[in-house]
């Protein structure tokens, strides 16, 4: 059994491993993006410019079907950040899980991290001490992808009330004044499906990598099996989240007469 090292300051709790994973994503994704253009070239491209030329493409033709072709310039890079950094925090917590068993307490920044009975609860459930697990996917935890979410959507209003407020507000009364109620549950059901969408695939695959993980040697080909389709679903994932932040965009931006 394996815990989060929760840290709790001002009556805060803060996840520790969260933080450091979400740091390293930061990190991954800027160096990929530095990486791809430095030394640009035109006649002898790098694999690594290659690379980023193809998802700035794939990103441009995702964002063209949901808005005029006059319209996606501003968003390209949102939604290249968007669909590299999900991918990254997706898929980092599957090749390893960093956990460390602890047999005395522990305190950080003068806050306890591990308790004694913490580890003597642990010990009496049969475990050898109180496990941590300090490296995960920033994504399959719930605050992450609904802080995410929350910006998506803090976005999407701001832009529609600054650039198309007419009709970016006249849409919760459409068709007729009495939908307002329904209007509104559907845009607060946005940032939650986002939010639950991308979470519930990603803790999904990684509870059953650990599941797989207990079975020990007899479970090495399944976990290889396992991981490649989790990349493949870290990837659909990250590519459904930015689509839907496109489309939303679009619908709060853009009026429909632009389409």
């Amino acid at each position: 059994m394996h815990h989060a090292p929760i840290l709790e300051i001002g009556g805060f709790h803060f996840d520790l491993s969260i933080i450091l994973v979400i740091v390293l994503s930061c990190l991954i994704t800027f160096i990929l993006a530095r990486l791809a253009v430095r030394n640009l070239s035109v006649d002898n491209p790098s694999k690594m410019q290659n690379f980023m030329e193809w998802v700035i493409e794939f990103v441009q033709n995702t964002i063209a079907s949901t808005m005029p072709l006059n319209r996606i310039k501003p968003f390209v890079s949102l939604g290249v950040t968007l669909i590299m950094f999900i991918f990254v925090s997706n898929i980092l917590g599957l090749p390893l899980a960093v956990v460390f068993d602890y047999h005395h307490p522990v305190s950080l920044f003068g806050h306890e991290l591990v308790s004694a009975d913490m580890i003597q609860k642990a010990i009496a459930d049969g475990h050898e001490g109180y496990g941590i697990n300090w490296f995960k996917s920033p994504t399959a935890d719930l605050s992450v992808t609904a802080g995410l979410a929350l910006i998506v959507i803090v976005l999407v209003h701001f832009l529609g009330l600054t650039k198309n407020t007419k009709h970016y507000l006249k849409h919760y009364f459409e068709p007729f004044p009495i939908f307002f109620p329904l209007n509104l549950i559907k845009e607060i059901s946005k940032p939650v499906t986002l939010a639950l969408r991308l979470y519930a695939n990603i803790f999904a695959g990684e509870i059953l990598v650990s599941t797989i993980i207990m079975a020990g040697f007899f479970g090495i080909p399944l976990l290889v099996v396992w991981q490649g389709f989790s990349l493949f679903v870290g990837g659909i994932q990250a590519f459904l989240f930015t689509i839907l932040t496109m489309v939303y965009i679009s619908q709060a931006a853009i009026h429909v007469e632009d389409h």
